[in-house]
């Protein structure tokens, strides 16, 4: 035993004061991450309130101003916030600004520097930002961010680091201990035991019967000990974890013990179609299926959709499923077959001519039928009879995906309480006021709350979510923790936003970027060094297809040296066709291209057409070598979720080059600022983008697309899912406690 003691003491030491040696180093790198966050949060801030602010500075409307100021700096990170005009204008500032900033010292706030500047509160942070516009060309936002969350943040680790460190000491020493006693008593059966598994760290009820009764405390004080350091490991924070593939499946099988994943979903990742005696696989382009396809992947279990594909029923076995990818079978798909009036009804009337226009801001009337309600409750019902058929479990984890199925989550619930149901709206959410429109908005808002929890792109939805409940539902609404009780039932409402699949397919990449511009300039018969532009959409009337051609017109008119010089390639694949809002944007879309291409286009000088439309559908492989190839990329959405087109973009540009335009409307411009941020119903502004596309320097672009690639691949569609299901687990968890802690009363 001394001679335990003896190897035990100063390792205990040895390992403290390591500890204390790494702790400084992990402050300085700590402060460097927050500082380098705060930059860009700073960048944000500036970018979503130019507009209001240059409008009221216009105004002369200092007092309001202030007031604008005084609720931003509400948030609790940010301290104070200022503008200096430059010139001789005066500046305006919240009060709490400190005196140590001056807009005629601002030099001394260097962007990228750490910038600390000390005060009674504790550390801040000063970022100045350049906001100009025409009155104001040298104008400066400056805003001081409180960074004693750093500090706050900085003790937590260097209290982990210490704790993991004594932790390990201490098993360290009582494995030597254990080692020790067991040599020196001899004890062999015992020794073997603890070889194969079992006794004292296992069973200590079995230590006690195997002779050994007085290691059961120390196995026990073990057991504990392991339990809580694998808690503390668990509540690190998410940004320290890779997030792939394997990451999610850990998360499955350690997290929520390999439980049941289940995903709902109108479309299929998979389609069987006959051609001829053939039978062709294909995946429909679609942002849903590009985002949830690898999680499935990555996680196994079922997909349950609707059976659209031709061929579809012959590929299925006895239960209706069938196992994709179909050259390495990783999950299945278990189809749901809907008649020739329910896919009407259900399909093309409710959700796409009533739900779809209705949640986006695109200025086409939303058409509702009361049939067309019948099939949307049959056909949701249909789904919800599916997943508890294919349930393995009495409390699956079921992702329930978008507008098509907004009555399943209480369906499910309804038939297997103690399901864990994920749904997630991929689609904006619209303000009460706009949702008031719906018949059947009650209905709609009971059956979304029976998730577990609603998931939105952004905050923005979130709250709008949140306020239509609270106008329409008699349900009780906790904004702070974004909760809603309703039914005896609470939903977490959470913002989810939604990504790609990072690092892309390698096969994606294979192609060098140099040949891809070479093969589609000889596909589109452009002339060499022809420069030109992608855009890549569903041809739907909210994607801003015909906004997108009518700013390449100006450009064109403001610059006509692009004129021969300069084409827009527009991939629009063909959607919901039967329905009549569709079929006369489609008829818009080419009589605005046919006639911007007669204006500008060959006219006896064999110009390269202006507009290069493509209403035609294209696999990832061809949508990826126009991304590498292109020189910009542009997304003009009057409306969007989240607009994965744009991360796409960026994922493909490995070269980091290209640059993308990107309508302030969707959700990607709230996390890829870098974008040129547009407003695509000017048509001047797109214009003015589109020529600084064209003409930005490589060093410009290289910077731009380096940071936005940094962010697509940290907040991945595995970190999506992942933290959907962390949510899910944590959840269930505190379910499970409720449920002990009621059995013991």
């Amino acid at each position: 035993m001394r001679l335990s003691l003896r190897f035990v003491l100063p390792l205990i030491l040895v390992l403290t004061g390591f500890a204390y040696a790494v702790s400084p180093l992990v402050d300085r790198m700590i402060l460097r991450w927050f500082t380098r966050d705060l930059d860009i949060r700073a960048v944000l801030i500036a970018n979503t309130i130019s507009e209001p602010l240059f409008e009221q500075l216009a105004a002369g409307r200092k007092a309001k101003i202030g007031e604008f100021f005084v609720r931003i700096t509400q948030d609790e990170r940010l301290y104070a916030i200022g503008f200096c005009p430059g010139g001789e204008g005066s500046a305006v500032a919240s009060k709490s600004m400190p005196a140590e900033v001056r807009c005629n010292d601002l030099e001394r706030w260097p962007p990228g520097g750490e910038n600390a500047l000390p005060s009674k509160r504790g550390p801040l942070h000063v970022s100045v930002q350049p906001m100009a516009n025409e009155a104001y060309p040298a104008g400066k936002l400056v805003l001081v961010h409180d960074l004693s969350f750093a500090t706050r943040r900085s003790e937590e680790t260097t209290r982990y680091i210490f704790h993991a460190f004594i932790g390990l000491a201490v098993i360290v020493s009582l494995l030597t201990v254990v080692i020790a006693q067991l040599s020196w008593r001899g004890w062999l059966a015992g020794m073997r035991s603890l070889l194969r598994g079992e006794g004292l760290l296992r069973d200590p009820a079995a230590a006690a019967k195997m002779g050994l009764p007085e290691f059961r405390p120390i196995a026990r004080d073990l057991q504990r000990l392991v339990r809580d350091l694998e808690a503390e490991h668990r509540a690190r924070d998410e940004s320290q974890m890779a997030w792939t593939p394997e990451t999610l499946r850990a998360i499955l099988h350690g997290e929520l013990r390999g439980d049941d994943v289940i995903v709902v979903s109108n479309r299929e990742p998979y389609i069987h179609q006959r051609r001829g005696e053939r039978i062709e696989v294909q995946q429909p382009a679609s942002g849903l299926v590009t985002a949830l396809e690898p999680i499935m992947r990555a996680c196994s279990g079922t997909w349950i959709a609707h059976g659209s594909g031709s061929a579809d029923r012959e590929v299925v076995d006895r239960h209706d499923c069938v196992g994709v990818p179909p050259e390495n079978p990783a999950y299945k798909i278990r189809r749901v077959w809907l008649s020739a009036e329910e896919e009407a009804g259900y399909y093309y009337g409710f959700a796409n001519e009533g739900l779809w226009p209705l949640c986006h801001i695109a200025h086409v009337r939303p058409i509702f039928r009361s049939s067309d309600w019948a099939h949307y409750v049959a056909v949701n019902r249909k789904f919800a009879r599916s997943v508890v058929a294919e349930a393995r479990t009495k409390n699956p984890i079921v992702l329930v995906q978008d507008y098509h199925l907004a009555l399943l989550p209480r369906m499910i619930r309804k038939e297997m309480p103690e399901a864990t149901v994920i749904t997630f709206w991929h689609i904006p959410w619209p303000n009460p006021e706009s949702f008031a429109i719906c018949p059947w908005r009650q209905e709609i808002l009971a059956g979304m709350l029976g998730s577990s929890i609603l998931g939105f792109h952004t905050q923005f939805h979130c709250n709008n979510f949140v306020d239509t409940v609270d106008r329409f539902m008699e349900a009780r609404v906790d904004r702070e923790n974004f909760t809603v009780s309703f039914g005896g039932k609470s939903t977490a409402v959470r913002r989810y936003p939604i990504s790609v699949d990072w690092p892309p397919d390698p096969a994606l990449l294979a192609k060098p970027v140099e040949q891809c511009a070479a093969d589609m300039r000889a596909l589109n018969n452009f002339p060499a060094g022809h420069r030109f532009c992608i855009g890549v959409d569903r041809l739907d009337y909210t994607k801003g297809i015909l906004e997108r051609f009518r700013a390449v017109e100006r450009l064109l008119e403001l610059n006509p040296e692009w004129i021969g010089k300069f084409s827009l390639i527009q991939v629009a694949a063909p959607t919901r066709s039967s329905i009549d809002e569709y079929q006369s944007h489609e008829a818009q879309v080419r009589a605005l291209a046919i006639r911007i291409n007669e204006r500008f286009g060959r006219g006896g000088r064999d110009l390269p057409l202006p507009i290069v439309l493509k209403v035609e559908h294209h696999d990832a492989g061809q949508v990826y070598e126009y991304y590498r190839a292109a020189d910009c990329c542009f997304v003009s959405s009057l409306h969007d979720g989240m607009n994965l087109v744009a991360k796409e973009f960026v994922a493909a540009r490995d070269d980091e080059r290209g640059v993308l335009i990107l309508s302030q409307f969707t959700g990607a411009a709230r996390e890829l600022p870098e974008a040129l941020i547009v407003n695509p119903y000017d048509t001047d502004q797109c214009a003015a983008a589109l020529h600084l596309a064209l003409t930005m320097p490589v060093d410009e672009q290289r910077n731009r697309m380096r940071l936005m690639r940094g962010l697509v691949a940290e907040f991945n569609v595995y970190r999506w899912a992942g933290r959907m299901l962390l949510d899910a687990a944590s959840m269930r968890q505190r379910s499970h406690l409720v449920e002990t802690g009621g059995g013991a009363a």
